[in-house]
């Protein structure tokens, strides 16, 4: 038997505590320790989404370097079928908004150019112009030198003057609404005679005169909108007057060349909007359907395919993307 001095210390044995000591703890099992691991660690972030507008400012990258406001990137932005529900997605409130940000976000090497100041009327302006005085000046004198071609011809000339666009519509060339204008203005000089040719082609000259005024003073309200709906407030009250003042230019062109009224107003506006659709891009199909509406061989067709084109127009010719430069 072993004796122990009492002066010796003993040491403890496996698994025993000295005095004093708090009770022993468990040894953190995996779970415990993946958690204290996790904590301290610093979270991890969540993953940003990717920026959607600098893809949109690439797809559009042109649009945007050559803009001279964010407006003109509204513009074609809503000719790309952009609407305020999809700028919604980009995190914006509406296509302008949008614009904003593109515009700000495009790179320029330079200030951007201002927008052009109205200059006086070129030699191309006249030239035009003169171009428009011809179908009157050949239908009334063929007419008053009682030639039988002057009803055709007063036609030929009306159709190629008023309705052809000086732009595209909707993407290709509308040869569906010439042929379509073609004949409802020959059938509607067959069943009222010359005089009604020859006084829709006197109403050629104002009729491009109203035009060139419309598109002038839409631009000018383009540039100093700040919002699309500001735009359209203002551009809506421009169309309208210059469909008013051609309805009472066709009705006195009418009268000149003794026409009936009833049938040569009616027919003057559906031409002269087709011809402010077409230059100004709208698609071709409903100026197709309403000159196909016309042709239906009952007094009230011609009144509703204006009334009806009239509708779309005011809807179409308010969006900034009509008005956009090319």
């Amino acid at each position: 038997m072993t004796t122990v001095d009492p002066g010796t210390a003993v040491p403890p044995a496996p698994g025993a505590r000295a005095p004093g000591d708090s009770a022993p703890t468990a040894p953190p099992n995996s779970s415990d320790r993946a958690g204290s691991l996790r904590a301290a660690t610093p979270q991890a972030r969540p993953r940003v989404a990717g920026d959607p507008v600098k893809a949109l400012l690439h797809r559009h990258r042109e649009l945007c370097e050559r803009a001279v406001d964010p407006l003109e990137i509204a513009a074609g932005l809503e000719a790309h079928g952009i609407t305020d529900r999809t700028a919604a997605r980009f995190r914006h409130r509406d296509v302008f908004s949008l614009a904003e940000e593109l515009y700000a976000r495009s790179p320029r090497g330079e200030a951007p150019a201002a927008a052009p100041a109205l200059v006086p009327a070129g030699p191309a302006a006249y030239r035009r112009f003169g171009c428009a005085l011809l179908p009157g000046a050949l239908a009334a004198g063929a007419a008053a030198a009682g030639q039988t071609w002057a009803g055709p011809a007063a036609v030929a000339a009306t159709v190629a003057a008023l309705v052809w666009p000086g732009r595209a519509a909707g993407g290709r060339f509308p040869w569906l609404a010439h042929l379509l204008a073609a004949a409802v203005t020959g059938w509607a000089a067959y069943r009222y005679g010359t005089a009604l040719a020859v006084g829709l082609a006197l109403a050629v000259a104002p009729g491009h005169l109203l035009a060139a005024g419309f598109a002038a003073g839409a631009r000018a309200r383009l540039d100093a909108s700040r919002a699309l709906e500001d735009f359209a407030d203002r551009v809506r009250p421009l169309l309208f007057t210059a469909v008013a003042g051609f309805t009472a230019v066709a009705a006195a062109a009418a009268a000149v060349a003794g026409a009936p009224l009833t049938a040569a107003v009616p027919l003057a506006l559906l031409l002269f909007l087709a011809r402010l659709l077409l230059r100004h891009g709208s698609r071709r199909g409903p100026v197709a359907a309403a000159l196909a509406l016309a042709l239906v061989p009952v007094p009230a067709a011609a009144p509703a395919a204006a009334a009806a084109l009239l509708v779309h127009a005011v809807l179409a010719l308010s969006r900034a993307s009509a008005h956009a430069r090319p």
